[in-house]
């Protein structure tokens, strides 16, 4: 009763795993990453133990499909599992076992799989591969449009319940101290891919250095009129609403952004990351 993708980004050297399922915590159970070695997620009348061996053969320099062979070779029930594995080179496998409630399958795809059980009909898979092929932007905004558009064509048949993404790289935590470079779940909720995004969202501008290059908004006009008035109504900015950027506000929105926790976001021109205003744009909707 799970949907999922592993997949692998050769640009920038991330693993990761995706997942939703009618089942609690499904974060808890089902995805397993390592960096440098591969991405792992195990399913259906799920084998944990799949994701710690796994890893630890990829590791060895075994292939995706070679770990899939290993490790349900001597599981008698194999028929029952559903396995999704990608490298350390992105070679991606999936297995899954006849036993699996209908309707189960998967797409192996390029430096991607995608698999699912008990689903509604093939159409989820077909929809994850394509919204992974077609998604512009980071691993992490693929990841999120996958499991979206496995959701909209149909996704899990016995419904939602939880929703995880694991995404690793060399020195991924905000500090380089681990490989997690983002580990964001939902473990119960009525719509849990819709608060995943938002969760990611804070996460982000929280925790995540990123290629934003593209997504920024000049400090002017009608935007910087909108910062201020979030500043003012949380208590960081005392002045008149305008347009202008001066020293004040830098100072205040520099108080602000502490404040939330947003710091891996400044920046030190008259810019702000698009990440940010949006989450301004939130703000002044609630004032």
């Amino acid at each position: 009763m799970t949907f999922s993708i592993v997949a692998y980004d050769p640009e920038k050297k991330e693993w990761g795993v995706a997942v939703q399922s009618k089942f609690i915590a499904v974060g808890s159970i089902v995805p397993f990453a390592k960096s440098g070695v591969g991405a792992i997620a195990t399913q259906a009348w799920t084998n944990t133990s799949y994701g710690p061996k796994g890893l630890a053969l990829l590791e060895q320099g075994l292939t995706a499909e070679d770990v899939i062979s290993m490790l349900t070779k001597k599981d008698e029930k194999r028929e029952d599992r559903q396995v999704g594995i990608v490298d350390s080179f992105g070679n991606a496998a999936s297995f899954t076992g006849s036993r699996c409630f209908d309707w189960a399958g998967h797409i192996v795809g390029e430096n991607y799989s995608c698999q699912g059980n008990i689903l509604v009909s093939e159409d989820t898979v077909l929809a994850m591969s394509q919204a992974y092929r077609e998604t512009k932007g980071d691993l992490v905004l693929k990841l999120l449009a996958v499991l979206e558009e496995g959701q909209e064509a149909g996704g899990d048949s016995r419904g939602k319940q939880s929703a995880a993404i694991l995404i690793v790289k060399e020195e991924g935590a905000y500090d380089g101290g681990t490989d997690r470079y983002v580990n964001v779940r939902v473990d119960d909720h009525e719509h849990p891919i819709k608060e995943l995004r938002r969760i990611f969202e804070l996460y982000d501008l929280s925790l995540l250095k990123r290629d934003e290059s593209d997504d920024k908004v000049k400090m002017e006009g009608d935007v910087m009129k909108a910062i201020k008035e979030v500043l003012k109504a949380d208590g960081f900015y005392e002045k008149d609403i305008d347009n202008k950027y001066d020293a004040y506000t830098k100072e205040a929105l520099q108080k602000w952004m502490h404040t939330n926790n947003f710091e891996v976001k400044e920046r030190e021109d008259n810019y702000m990351w698009g990440a940010v205003y949006r989450h301004i744009e939130m703000r002044k909707e609630e004032l």
